[in-house]
C-alpha cells in the first residue's frame, strides 16, 4: 500500500480543489498516519480474512419498520402566505451562489 506523503496530501487538494496551508496539510497528514497505522493493526488480527462481515455491530439487533400512513397535509395556499414573494406555486429566495445581484 502507498505511504501518504506531504507530495500525495497536495496532489489530493489539488484535484478536489481546495487550497491547503502547510500547517493543513501537516494536520491531514498526521492524520492519515494514524489511519495506516491503525490498519496494520487491524491487519495483524490473525485469521482477519476469515471473518464473515457484518450488518450491525450487534448480533441481536432487530429493528421494526413503523408502517407507512397517510396524513393530511396543510394546503398549499395556507403555506403560501408565510412567503415575501411567490408567483403561482413558486417562491422567490434569495440568491446563494455568485453574490448578491
Amino acid at each position: 500500500m502507498t505511504k501518504f506523503t506531504k507530495e500525495l496530501v497536495d496532489d489530493y487538494a489539488e484535484k478536489l480543489l481546495i487550497g491547503l496551508t502547510e500547517e493543513e496539510n501537516d494536520l491531514v497528514l498526521g492524520e492519515f498516519n494514524i489511519i495506516d497505522r491503525n490498519m496494520d493493526l487491524i491487519n495483524k488480527i490473525p485469521n482477519i480474512s476469515e471473518v464473515e462481515p457484518m450488518t450491525h455491530c450487534l448480533d441481536d439487533f432487530e429493528y421494526e419498520l413503523r408502517s407507512d400512513e397517510k396524513e393530511e397535509s396543510i394546503p398549499i395556499e395556507e403555506l403560501l402566505q408565510n412567503c415575501k414573494a411567490y408567483e403561482g406555486r413558486e417562491i422567490e429566495v434569495p440568491k446563494v451562489v455568485g453574490g448578491a445581484e
